[in-house]
């Protein structure tokens, strides 16, 4: 299998526009915790996720961290889809929280593409249309929703099976765009009720129910 296969609207191709990306793309590999892009920096390739996870997040000038999504497996990162077609630096930055195998498409074949395949160009605006409804919705979050609810999302969000979440209080605020006081003060109240139990740089989750009540709410 080539890892064009592994896009849906990229298989779809006809076999010579393939052959081009196959021939052109470059296979990258990348450890854990490296920032792939940042603020300023050129956008020169569309980026397609293999494997791993991306995060993508933005440092506002007063030091506060929000994160605007994550790239998974067989996604693109509709950052560099729209610095790429506006022909802008990044805004934001790109760090990688698992190793990843990507495939970087140069600027060169992403411009030919658009304007010569209807297939590549579904592609490419499917994905972004679908992460521009996910930042309105980050937006709506941020701006509308309740701290104490969006907390018990996250947390219910990121804990693994047993209940345990590996985050600091700022690794936290900073998924929820909002100060670490302000989360660790949260915090402290689910523990209160019994729904959580703090110790250093982990949660463990000993009511979901609880949480996800709230969360629902």
């Amino acid at each position: 299998m080539t890892w064009t296969e592994r896009f849906s609207g990229l298989s779809q191709l006809n076999p010579a526009l393939r052959a081009r990306l196959d021939r052109e793309a470059k296979v990258l590999r990348v450890p854990a915790g490296q920032v792939i892009f940042g603020p300023g920096s050129e956008a020169d390739n569309l980026l397609l996720l293999i494997s791993g996870t991306v995060r993508v997040q933005h440092l506002s000038e007063s030091g506060r961290q929000i994160v605007l999504y994550r790239i998974h497996a067989g996604e693109s990162c509709v950052l560099t889809t729209a610095c790429l077609m506006a022909h802008e630096a990044y805004s934001a930055e790109g760090v990688t929280e698992t190793d990843i195998e990507a495939v970087a498409v140069p600027r060169a074949v992403f411009d030919d593409l658009v304007a010569q395949s209807a297939e590549f160009r579904a592609f490419v605006f499917a994905s972004y249309s679908r992460r521009i409804t996910d930042l309105f919705l980050v937006i709506e979050d941020v701006a509308f929703q309740r701290m104490d609810i969006r907390l018990a999302q996250k947390l219910l969000d990121l804990a693994a099976a047993d209940g345990k979440l590996n985050a600091t209080h700022q690794q936290l605020a900073a998924e929820l765009g909002t100060a670490r006081e302000v989360v660790s003060r949260q915090l402290q109240e689910f523990r209160r009720r019994g729904w959580i139990t703090l110790s250093r740089g982990t949660i463990q989750v000993d009511n979901a129910a609880g949480l996800r009540g709230l969360a629902q709410a």
